[in-house]
């Protein structure tokens, strides 16, 4: 026999069956369906609270912490004037880098320029914000760092 669509038959036990609960004491899963005797569980509707762990102290209430969380913290994708070296580029744009693979994305508030490392050359950077440093090197060197908006 060719093995043809219709000739396929599903392997004895390759698919479990769902559980029929609450179909009389014969079928195992009567009764109480289950859910056990009593508690927070056995009624319909019951969710469980997230990070419920029984009544024992939850993960979240265990753990320490500790200091301040900013809600108003300004993340910015970071780059050095050291890898402007690396990437020997004349000009640098946000979009630039991204589509020529040197970063992966530009998450946050923007990209930032930090001052490690030495300008060789002149260079026209284009980022979200720069710190004073980076700034002050890049026109030493002869270059210009534009801040544009977010």
């Amino acid at each position: 026999m060719a093995n043809i669509l219709s000739n396929l038959k599903v392997p004895l036990r390759a698919r479990k069956k769902r559980k029929r609960v609450g179909r009389g004491p014969g079928s195992g899963h009567g009764k109480n369906s289950c859910r056990g005797e009593k508690g927070y569980g056995t009624r319909s509707g019951t969710k469980g609270m997230i990070g419920f762990e029984g009544g024992q102290m939850p993960l979240y209430r265990r753990l320490p912490k500790r200091g301040f969380k900013n809600p108003f913290r300004r993340a910015y994708t970071v780059i050095n004037i050291s890898d402007l070296e690396r990437w020997a580029l004349e000009v640098v744009e946000p979009q630039l880098l991204v589509d020529k693979g040197l970063l992966r994305a530009i998450t946050g508030a923007g990209l930032k320029l930090l001052g490690d490392g030495e300008p060789s050359r002149a260079y026209k950077v284009s980022v979200h914000k720069a710190s004073g440093r980076a700034a002050e090197k890049i026109k030493k060197a002869g270059g210009e760092v534009r801040i544009i908006e977010a």
